[in-house]
């Protein structure tokens, strides 16, 4: 029996002909390999219905599938919007939310915003791609071994190979069955994760010889323009690579700021292994999830006083351990 918020979910979907599936903006494994899954499953399962996945394509998730080109001219404001992975309405990728007689979001971040009657968020989910799996299997949609290999790849993305606190009985119990259903190979899927050109293994080296430590245990660099071009990544790279320095002993909180040109933005990615960080990413127009945030913002002001207030969250964490020993 589905519980109600996938109930509801499944009913919508019935309901329309046209369904547009979209996520965030510079989106990760977990946004691209969520979209194109749920999309995959509803055309398998309803194949009559017209399904697309929108939002500007990375290159280096090509191996998810192919995104589509939409006129949301033609819907006749008779169209359904599903958003993924996303927590409010204005980082939503690649569509005119005016064209939708209905839009939902699935997502596992802290819910910033409603989009619709149908919003189904956990923030006790490893992933997106997590929540799509056991709506798939609760609803018992039609899956192959493309989604499923998709779905995976999108759990161990976003929970770091099951590392991550969220990560919960419940995902391994989700992801056994996706591997038990389909029997994808799933040990030979990581290289279309972790597999990097040479000039992104020295940008990690980059990284690693130039990140400034303070007393209190946070760490943090910025990343300028001149060193994205002088080792040829692209503003995204950063991002992808955060949780890699994870394991550095006494460092409670790291942070890379990114300052992307062309979109003259700057792009802050926090991790912590101890301090919640989200609500002190909120103060700046930020958010996401205890122990991983991020913020964007065109004030470089702002990008100073987050730096110190996170530094300030891991002085008054290092103090917290002292009291506790």
């Amino acid at each position: 029996m589905l519980k109600g918020e996938l109930k509801r979910i499944l009913r919508k979907i019935k309901q329309y002909n046209i369904i547009v599936i979209a996520r965030h903006i510079s989106p990760d494994p977990d946004a691209i390999a969520s979209q194109i899954a749920l999309r995959d499953a509803i055309k398998l399962t309803f194949p009559k219905k017209e399904v697309y996945a929108v939002g500007t394509m990375v290159s280096k998730f090509k191996y998810y599938g192919t995104l589509d080109k939409i006129d949301e001219t033609k819907f006749n404001n008779n169209a359904l919007l599903i958003a993924l992975d996303v927590p409010n309405k204005a980082r939503i990728d690649g569509v005119d939310q005016s064209a939708f007689t209905e839009m939902f979001k699935i997502d596992h971040h802290p819910s910033e915003e409603d989009f619709g009657e149908c919003d189904w968020v956990d923030e006790s989910s490893s992933s997106t791609c997590q929540m799509i799996i056991e709506f798939i299997l609760e609803a018992n949609l039609k899956l192959d071994r493309k989604i499923a290999e998709n779905l995976y790849l999108g759990v161990v993305s976003d929970s770091d190979r099951f590392l991550i606190s969220y990560t919960s009985a419940k995902t391994f119990d989700l992801v056994a069955k996706l591997i038990n259903k389909t029997h994808i190979d799933f040990t030979n899927l990581y290289h279309y994760l972790y597999e990097r050109p040479y000039e992104e293994i020295k940008f990690h080296g980059y990284i690693s010889e130039n990140m400034e430590i303070s007393k209190n245990g946070f760490a943090h660099l910025f990343i300028t323009p001149e060193v994205l071009k002088k080792y040829n990544v692209d503003p995204a790279t950063p991002s992808n690579m955060i949780n890699d320095f994870s394991n550095i002993k006494d460092v409670y909180v790291w942070t890379f700021v990114t300052y992307d040109e062309k979109n003259d933005i700057y792009k802050v990615n926090i991790r912590s292994k101890g301090p919640v960080i989200n609500d002190t990413a909120a103060m700046y127009g930020g958010g996401g999830h205890k122990y991983a945030s991020g913020v964007r913002t065109s004030n470089k002001e702002d990008i100073d006083k987050l730096l110190k207030a996170l530094d300030e969250d891991c002085k008054l964490y290092k103090e917290g351990l002292k009291e506790e020993i």
